[in-house]
């Protein structure tokens, strides 16, 4: 057990649970990129109806006193009347589109970052789990995340409008690009980067406090699925009501409306006069039960292609 603790390549979220951590330092990265890939995939496609409601609640501002939603079944239902049961899935592709690239630049990044802070004994400390995760986040958010956060975004909102403008995820992306320049796939890349970094500082951070916890000082103690599923949600909903302020300002910044806002702080303290600071955990309910199911799946589901692919690609 003493060389799998002192193997910078392992991943500290997933000691103890499977062969995971047993593979090669050589051939852990590109594994890690297709199962996360996979991993990505299916959860995407489980989770994807919540995000788009939590959207469009936040979407939803008071104009002139009027709201076109009252709340989460409102939403469900008005989405599934206009639009059919598939309306609930606009803007899926994007996501897609962007799970295997995000999930690459997130556990590489983590990686590296862990790689050049483990101690002599090869062993991570919390701080230096934090840190780690938060500069994940900000890889993920520079080189992923934003642009496709926006366009989904931008997907969901067009829904909106009387006549969509976006035929298709390649065809919204030119038209974004045509009409706005490459930075229109940027649009609220601060507050990304906040999140992203917020979020995966506090989701590691929470995961292997929870670990440690349940192994009781015993590193070797393997820790089951269903454990690390509970211990997901549990760092899922931490980072819900860390960040759903900021989640709020980014999804606004990414709206078709973007352009009202001069920037992130102009779009903050809008939302803060014009509809107070309730507003700012807009989506929360919807947010919630789809990150804490998010990142309860994605652990699970990823240590089970991680074991399977140990199995079979030495």
């Amino acid at each position: 057990m003493e060389r799998r603790v002192k193997n910078p390549f392992s991943r500290p979220w997933m000691e103890g649970v499977g062969a995971a951590s047993a593979a090669q330092p050589g051939s852990i990265g590109l594994k890690g990129i297709i199962a996360g890939g996979i991993t990505g995939g299916i959860e995407i496609c489980i989770t994807f109806p919540t995000e788009y409601v939590k959207t469009q609640l936040q979407l939803d501002e008071k104009a002139g006193g009027q709201k076109q939603y009252t709340g989460i079944a409102d939403c469900v239902k008005k989405t599934v009347k206009s639009h059919g049961f598939l309306g609930l899935y606009r803007g899926l592709s994007v996501l897609l589109y962007g799970s295997i690239p995000k999930s690459a630049v997130r556990f590489g990044a983590f990686e590296e970052f862990k790689k050049r802070m483990v101690n002599e004994k090869g062993v991570l400390s919390p701080g230096g789990r934090l840190l780690c995760g938060l500069g994940a986040g900000v890889c993920e958010a520079l080189l992923a995340v934003t642009p496709m956060e926006t366009v989904k975004v931008k997907f969901i909102n067009d829904q909106l409008s009387g006549n969509p403008k976006y035929k298709g995820f390649f065809h919204g992306v030119t038209t974004i690009v045509k009409q706005e320049g490459i930075g229109g796939v940027y649009k609220g890349v601060t507050a990304t980067v906040i999140k992203q970094g917020s979020n995966q500082a506090i989701r590691f951070f929470v995961m292997e406090s929870m670990k440690d916890l349940y192994r009781g000082g015993d590193p070797s103690k393997p820790v089951p699925k269903y454990m690390v599923g509970a211990f997901g949600a549990l760092a899922g909903a931490a980072s819900v009501f860390g960040n759903t302020p900021v989640d709020v300002v980014k999804t606004r910044m990414q709206g078709l409306e973007a352009s009202r806002y001069k920037n992130t702080w102009d779009c903050f303290s809008t939302i803060w006069k014009n509809e107070g600071p309730l507003a700012f955990y807009k989506g929360t309910v919807p947010r919630l039960s789809r990150v804490c199911l998010d990142v309860a799946i994605t652990f699970m589901i990823y240590d089970s292609f991680m074991e399977m692919f140990n199995k079979f690609w030495p």
